[in-house]
């Protein structure tokens, strides 16, 4: 480990697609580095990426945000992390048993057999954006309510609902103020707490992952009403907001780099590739977090026990000594081991109808809109803060 002079973290981006370029020291002292977070207080920040994977594979290293020393990267993080998230905020042997109830409905093979359903909401949803015609906005007209669309139908939550459970996932992760993340999740807490009431009044479930955990673990005495709200809103939250962001700023990562979108264009079989490689490069999770309960020997140096540690996603995908000439986007190289869903017992659970939802709408909005082009001037269009997920905030299209 090089010693430098910490850096604040997180830091906003100047280009949406690239680290921040304060980190840029960091990306020259891999694998670890001091930082320092809102409040002042010091954490360790993973930047190599064989460190990452050895790091999030240690249990060592807690998930539970409830104890005094995790690490808060931002004030409203802080407000809220008294409150047990389910599957991200638990550590083994319970996130074990979380984590099993979830994945049979987050398998690669129920992935496939949901394609024909994302490309019917894909198709309805390019459909009416063409018959109202340019220009649009992308973020609102596709990239937002499509993922919304898929987790609802998977989960067995209302679509009509969408525009209150999407403003609260809004306030919840970058709400001005402390209040309002608060009030988001307290909103949040009440709509499934009603919703629960109801699937529970039917005589038969539906056939909804939500409809599954109130008729079988709730009913049963596995998990209580809090734990089944908790697993609710972290799916439907984490199911939105993560995919409908690499939709937009994937979208305008490619209209800023017409080569690669042109040979893209013409084999469609890079396109499993080419969604790996645009995870990869955004990284739009930047900053996962965690707490030492060990000592840990680690980049050559000790982490002490109680020290918070932050693995900068967009710095470890970017590590050189595994993909060469990482800032440039490249469909052909292999970027299968990027760390953009996680690694180890907490690698995302729906990173495989992540990638099935990224495939459908990427393909087939530059499919059917072949002269689709920013209806803006690149450097005029706003993208997100850096204390939240990384993404567009709105993005001006024609064609």
């Amino acid at each position: 480990m090089t010693e430098t002079e910490p850096v604040a973290f997180p830091q906003d981006r100047t280009c949406p697609y690239h680290p921040p370029t304060a980190y840029d020291p960091l990306r020259a002292t891999r694998p670890l580095s001091r930082i320092t977070l809102y409040d002042g207080r010091p954490a360790w920040l993973v930047t190599g990426h064989a460190l990452a994977r050895e790091l999030l594979s240690d249990q060592r290293l807690s998930t539970d945000r409830t104890h005094p020393d995790f690490p808060a990267p931002t004030e409203r993080f802080a407000a809220v992390r008294n409150r047990r998230v389910a599957l991200l905020g638990v550590d083994d042997p319970k996130h074990r048993t979380q984590r099993r109830m979830m994945v049979p409905s987050f398998t690669l093979r129920r992935a496939v057999e949901l394609r024909p359903q994302i490309q019917r909401i894909v198709d309805e949803r390019l459909d009416a954006m063409i018959a109202q015609g340019p220009p649009a906005e992308l973020v609102n007209a596709f990239a937002l309510p499509v993922p919304s669309m898929v987790i609802c139908a998977l989960l067995g939550v209302p679509y009509a609902d969408h525009e209150f459970f999407e403003g609260q996932s809004r306030r919840l992760l970058r709400g001005p103020t402390v209040d309002d993340v608060q009030d988001a999740r307290n909103q949040l807490d009440a709509y499934f707490d009603e919703l629960i009431d109801s699937k529970l009044k039917q005589p038969e479930p539906g056939d909804g992952v939500l409809d599954e955990l109130v008729h079988l673990q709730l009913r049963e005495g596995v998990l209580d009403r809090q734990e089944v709200i908790s697993f609710a809103t972290i799916l439907l939250v984490a199911g939105h907001e993560t995919t409908a962001n690499m939709i937009s700023l994937g979208t305008f990562t490619l209209l800023q780099h017409p080569e690669q979108l042109a040979e893209l264009r013409d084999d469609p079989e890079l396109l499993p590739g080419a969604v790996e490689e645009l995870m990869r490069m955004l990284s739009i999770a930047d900053g996962l977090l965690r707490r030492a309960t060990e000592d840990i020997e680690a980049g050559g140096t000790t982490i002490r026990a109680g020290d918070g540690v932050v693995f900068a996603t967009s710095v470890i995908n970017r590590d050189e000594d595994v993909y060469p000439a990482p800032d440039s986007l490249d469909w052909h190289r292999s970027a299968r081991h990027h760390v953009a869903f996680g690694f180890g017992i907490h690698q995302c659970l729906g990173q495989n109808l992540a990638r099935a939802e990224l495939e459908i709408a990427l393909h087939t909005l530059f499919d059917r809109l072949p002269t689709l082009h920013l209806a803006a001037p690149a450097d005029e269009i706003p993208f997100k803060p850096g204390d939240t997920i990384q993404g567009m905030l709105e993005l001006p299209v024609t064609w």
